[in-house]
């Protein structure tokens, strides 16, 4: 399979950032994590910074997270990126990153006080790519893993959703950013459906598809 460049760039910056992340330890999640907005507050040297909003992403919690993470943008990368062309497909992935940050932030502030607890992984793109996915290709089938079952691509992210909104509002299996996830669905779908103006704000060009 012959990728395309920017999809090449993705699996090759959060490999190198799990790399860096294994051989630097501490003072890379301390800088490049993202932290809570009152991190400082704890008194244990790590704080909120602005690149964080981005850089979090090159970062995982182990190597089946990044493994996941990398196939899923393996997998679903190369047809979008050819869709909306390398330069939106780019801002498409980094906005969904930031969106999923921004979700976090507030879902971390709104909760109990507690200790400081970084969020790392990619995982707010990949939502991303999977609604850019769902509603593109909805017919396109989709086989699970477990259990191994077909069905149409807008099942799965419409199911998918529904499991991760669940899992947020309940609390269930706890340690996994289900709110970021979420937000970077729904910054997804806001800016297809901005590109194919369907909002209030129209874009200079519109996506046709």
């Amino acid at each position: 399979m012959n990728l395309p460049p920017v999809t090449i760039a993705l699996l090759i910056a959060v490999s190198a950032g799990y790399m860096l992340q294994m051989f630097i330890g501490g003072p890379m999640v301390a800088w490049f994590a993202l932290w809570p907005l009152d991190a400082s507050a704890a008194g244990l040297g790590v704080s909120f910074a602005p690149w964080q909003l981005l850089s979090y992403g090159l970062l995982h919690g182990g190597l089946m997270h990044l493994a996941l993470n990398g196939f899923a943008i393996f997998m679903f990368g190369p047809p979008i990126e050819r869709l909306l062309g390398a330069r939106p497909f780019a801002l498409y992935f980094a906005l969904c990153v930031i969106g999923a940050a921004v979700a976090q932030l507030v879902v971390q502030g709104l909760g109990p006080e507690g200790p400081p607890i970084p969020t790392v992984g990619a995982s707010g793109g990949v939502f991303g790519l999977l609604l850019a996915f769902g509603m593109f290709y909805p017919k396109q089938r989709i086989m699970l893993i477990i259990p191994p079952i077909p069905m149409p691509a807008w099942l799965f992210v419409t199911l998918y959703a529904a499991v991760e909104l669940y899992f947020g509002v309940t609390g269930t299996r706890t340690g996994i950013a289900h709110f970021a996830h979420l937000g970077g669905l729904v910054t997804g779908l806001l800016l297809i459906l901005y590109w194919r103006g369907n909002l209030p704000i129209k874009p200079k060009r519109r996506l046709t598809r």
